[in-house]
């Protein structure tokens, strides 16, 4: 996968996150689990963004390191 396709994934994704935490019903824990994977799950795709920009292998995997925790934060918030 070539990294315009992934930028547009990890957009498409933000995409979906936003929608569903749109749905996502007006109670406390609804509020709090929606604006935890609003904030997880649409910063996924911009720190993809800077790991294309990254200036050496070290700072890639630190950078994509971040975009691995985001990820995995929002699955934990959508289980």
């Amino acid at each position: 996968m070539d990294q315009d396709q992934m930028k547009r994934q990890t957009k498409e994704f933000a995409k979906q996150i936003i929608n569903l935490s749109r749905q996502l019903p007006e109670t406390r824990e609804g509020r709090l689990i929606g604006n935890q994977i609003f904030r997880s799950g649409t910063s996924g795709g911009s720190n993809y963004r800077a790991v294309c920009r990254a200036r050496s292998n070290s700072n890639f995997i630190a950078k994509m390191g971040l975009v691995l925790e985001e990820v995995d934060e929002t699955l934990y918030g959508l289980e």
